[in-house]
């Protein structure tokens, strides 16, 4: 370990290669008060040091506290909460609150090690939580530590060094057209019918369909416009901006879609007259009986029960989408037209979310160029 610096402040590189910094602060109750700050560079580490310095020539307080792990992701989650959307923030508080602070939250940031990150994730899938998950938690404890090594409050992100479970490749359940004639039969009469066939039809995802406002539906046209989603917030349910540019498109429908939503649409004229005044007229698409957006959670459960009384898989409703995109790539559709469909920015997302249906393309693409090469006889 060889030291630079001294006076006011020891500034020395450890054998690791990481520069550390301590600030002798003085005396209180007997003990020694030292700050430390930690930088991958000399220049950072200096950095970090000289505004401690000023900081306590400007006599303003300085933090020697040994912060614990749970203390700080409790004040990240406060600072990142004005740059993204409630909906991401309350997965970030899930994941923060209900696994990461129970196993870590007590340990000192500073000495956080990597080994503390993988007994976590160890434990959280060994009581039963899916692989996934903890990748999940494993991705935001990451960002949050960037951003502590950011402030030089930890000497390195240790979560960078970990690696979380590893996820089973399983595979994307969808139905098949059999299947999916089958379901429509069976919503025949459910009072959301027209959301099962609006989303087998265009592929759009649950938040951009629950976000549609009537005046998004060209009759004349027969074309479907996706100009906002219904998102999660911390107060309830608000309309918001789609999740990318290419989220913003038009979708022609079918003739058997558009006579789904003009039947939902007289049925909801009629929801409208029986709630009388106490409907509130927002214009949606999709609605409970007074009007008011419909609770993703509510729309799940209806849709399992209609699954189980179609006696089919038991799916998310998001694999309607998944199952719009293997129909049509099956059926030889164009790939930009399935990612312009879906709202993908590139054909390249699509072929790579839908891989399993591509060997079958391969296969036919062969039988075709074949076919069109034969010697004729």
């Amino acid at each position: 370990m060889s030291r630079r610096g001294r006076g006011e402040g020891n500034l020395y590189q450890r054998k690791d290669g990481l520069w550390v910094g301590r600030v002798s602060l003085g005396f209180a109750a007997g003990k020694r008060r030292r700050k430390v700050i930690y930088g991958k560079t000399r220049k950072e580490a200096a950095e970090r040091l000289v505004m401690v310095l000023r900081a306590r020539h400007r006599g303003e307080p300085i933090s020697t506290e040994r912060l614990a792990v749970g203390k700080y992701l409790e004040s990240w989650l406060g600072t990142i909460q004005p740059n993204v959307r409630d909906s991401t923030f309350i997965r970030y508080s899930q994941l923060v609150h209900r696994h990461l602070v129970p196993r870590i939250g007590r340990l000192v940031l500073s000495r956080l090690t990597p080994q503390d990150c993988a007994a976590a994730y160890a434990a959280m899938v060994a009581e039963g939580l899916a692989p996934r998950t903890a990748g999940h938690a494993h991705r935001v404890l990451g960002r949050a530590l960037r951003d502590a090594e950011i402030a030089g409050l930890v000497a390195r992100n240790v979560a960078r060094l970990t690696r979380p479970p590893r996820v089973p490749q399983t595979e994307m359940l969808t139905l098949n057209a059999e299947q999916s004639r089958s379901l429509l039969a069976a919503a025949n009469g459910d009072r959301l019918a027209a959301l099962y066939s609006l989303g087998l039809a265009t592929g759009a995802r649950e938040g951009e369909l629950l976000g549609l406002k009537w005046s998004d539906i060209d009759w004349d046209a027969g074309v479907v416009r996706v100009r906002r989603t219904l998102q999660r917030t911390l107060e309830g349910y608000e309309l918001g901006e789609p999740k990318t540019q290419a989220s913003r498109r038009s979708i022609p429908l079918g003739s058997g879609t558009l006579d789904a939503l003009r039947r939902h649409r007289t049925e909801q004229l009629e929801e409208r007259l029986a709630a009388g005044p106490a409907f509130e007229d927002l214009s949606l698409v999709f609605c409970d009986q007074l009007g008011r957006p419909l609770n993703g959670r509510h729309v799940v459960d209806v849709f399992r029960r209609l699954l189980a009384r179609a006696r089919l898989p038991r799916l998310r409703f998001h694999d309607l989408r998944h199952t719009a995109a293997t129909l049509l790539l099956a059926a030889g559709t164009h790939p930009r037209v399935v990612a312009e469909r879906l709202g993908h920015s590139t054909p390249a997302i699509t072929l790579a979310v839908y891989s399993h249906v591509t060997p079958t393309m391969q296969r036919e693409a062969t039988a075709t160029l074949d076919a069109m090469l034969a010697r004729r006889t």
